[in-house]
């Protein structure tokens, strides 16, 4: 829909108008008011070199574009049905719960396997552990790829399913070899488009699913769900959106907590939405009423920080993470408001 500067656009403007989106196989229909007349483009308007042509023109005020530019991801594409799965869990019918630490301690493994045990005692359904770890200080700990053999022996030990993140190509190679059945993308790299691709690619015809996170930096929810697409669009759809808070931080929290935004990406995909709150607010303390919030709001599950003994962990655990005993009363009270949300509320914008 083009807006005009003036109330109508002379006869020589709207020819411009014409000739620009004819190139583009679409036409001009003029949709005339009182006081103004608007210009509605027919077709396929999902061109950006259209629209930033058009938007250049000295005539015009603002395009205003009515189609999704998300092909695949649009809660109307024909993917509208698909059915994200983790383990025994269907995204959109239960509560899917990922937990686990930080960082995987590859001195000390044995702090892994406790925890993973505790936390399937605790109700889980599927282990995360972060195996190479993104660091602002370069001289921190970025994590060990003796950390996999690790993770994928708790996976073993429990029969869950594991998530760990991955950064680059040789990562992901390591990470899909193993039988990692969910990669996570982490916000520093939630617009790694060269990234987005490499995984997509290397997912097709697999069962793999990528729990994508958003942006740190205010990432728009068209970013967010255009980066799902870059990976959807290499014709594997089992992808998460992962809010976790973002910058700049809530004074208190270690960021902006934003799991209000799962009822616009639900209006926008059908994509499931996992919430992580041990990232958005940051202290564990903390932690258990985000989680609710993010359920109340309508999201399809959680990734929580947890570990069995949080002072003897890595990167943030010591701060962030809760125990498995808090977890298993986390799970009990998370589950049954998605309960009481469901049989309140059984009918959402993406069904």
């Amino acid at each position: 829909m083009i807006l005009p500067k003036a109330n109508r656009l002379a006869p020589a403007e709207v020819d411009e108008l014409t000739a620009i989106v004819a190139e583009f196989g679409c036409r001009i229909q003029p949709i005339v008011g009182d006081v103004r007349t608007i210009y509605a483009i027919v077709g396929d308007e999902r061109h950006e070199l259209m629209i930033s042509r058009l938007e250049g023109l000295p005539f015009v005020d603002r395009v205003d574009t009515i189609q999704s530019p998300h092909k695949l991801m649009d809660i109307r594409s024909e993917l509208a049905r698909h059915r994200v799965r983790v383990g025994r869990v269907t995204l959109g019918d239960e509560l899917l719960v990922m937990a686990g630490p930080c960082t995987i301690d590859p001195k000390n493994p044995q702090y892994f396997y406790e925890t993973a045990a505790a936390l399937k005692e605790a109700g889980a359904d599927a282990l995360r552990g972060g195996v190479w770890k993104p660091r602002t200080n370069p001289y921190a700990f970025q994590g060990d790829t003796k950390s996999l053999e690790i993770l994928m022996e708790g996976a073993r030990r429990t029969g869950l399913p594991v998530d760990t993140e991955v950064m680059d190509e040789e990562q992901l190679r390591l990470a899909l070899d193993a039988g990692v059945q969910v990669l996570q993308i982490g916000a520093r790299n939630a617009l790694n488009y060269s990234l987005l691709r490499q995984v997509g690619r290397a997912i097709a015809g697999r069962d793999t699913v990528v729990l994508l996170k958003r942006g740190m930096h205010l990432g728009t929810l068209n970013e967010f769900i255009s980066a799902a697409e870059y990976i959807v669009n290499f014709g594997n759809p089992n992808v998460i959106l992962c809010p976790r808070g973002t910058q700049p931080g809530l004074d208190g929290y270690r960021n902006h907590p934003d799991e209000s935004i799962t009822p616009l990406l639900r209006e926008r995909t059908w994509a499931p939405v996992v919430v992580d709150p041990s990232h958005s607010v940051g202290k564990a303390a903390y932690v258990p009423d985000c989680a609710l919030a993010a359920v109340a709001y309508g999201c399809d599950g959680l990734c929580i920080e947890a570990h069995v003994s949080p002072s003897h962990g890595l990167g943030d655990d010591p701060k962030q993470a809760v125990t498995p005993a808090v977890l298993a009363g986390l799970i009990k009270e998370a589950r049954a408001l998605h309960a009481l949300r469901r049989s309140h509320r059984p009918s959402t914008p993406r069904s």
